[in-house]
């Protein structure tokens, strides 16, 4: 698995208190997105590339991107459709899907607002940590073909996040 993180935002997130001294963002991430594919049963190795910026550039590039001129928390950039969330059956058909030189699966780009994990934690009463590792984990989740659009889709994409932070024991 390749995780290649770029900090853009000029403030790091485990400066932080509730962040353990060995749980760099780096390790956290890795471990987020390691226990998303392992709970999916993710059949390939897989790159992902995660991006920290500051509520400016996610406001850019959620107006870019999006058409909508506003920050948020998490921005998801598949690379990689699926016929239903998590069904990994026909990932071969198409050789773009995976990495020429490493052969990995290449699941798409994750940008996290830094200004966004912060005022969330606080909001809803939990850690920076529990939130940074919330937002990758939804945003992986986004990564490999689930969406919120509709009622059942947000409650299965819940009880999917759920049952990765159990696994990893962040809880609130």
């Amino acid at each position: 698995m390749t995780v290649t993180i770029e900090n853009n935002s000029d403030r790091p997130l485990d400066y932080t208190p509730d962040f353990l001294p060995e749980d760099s963002c780096e390790e956290l991430a890795g471990r987020v997105i390691a226990a998303v594919l392992d709970a999916e049963d993710f059949p390939y190795e897989a790159e992902v590339n995660l991006l920290i910026v500051d509520q400016t550039e996610i406001h850019a590039i959620n107006r870019e991107q999006r058409g909508i001129d506003a920050a948020t928390d998490v921005l998801s950039f598949p690379l990689i459709a699926y016929p239903a969330p998590g069904d990994f059956s026909r990932l071969e058909e198409d050789g773009d899907n995976f990495h020429p030189d490493t052969g990995e699966a290449l699941l798409g780009d994750i940008v996290l607002c830094v200004d966004k994990v912060k005022e969330q934690a606080l909001e809803y009463g939990h850690s920076v940590k529990r939130e940074f590792a919330f937002l990758i984990l939804h945003s992986m989740l986004h990564l490999l073909g689930y969406d919120h659009m509709t009622e059942e889709e947000a409650s299965l994409m819940e009880s999917r996040q759920e049952a990765v932070l159990c696994a990893l024991q962040i809880t609130r």
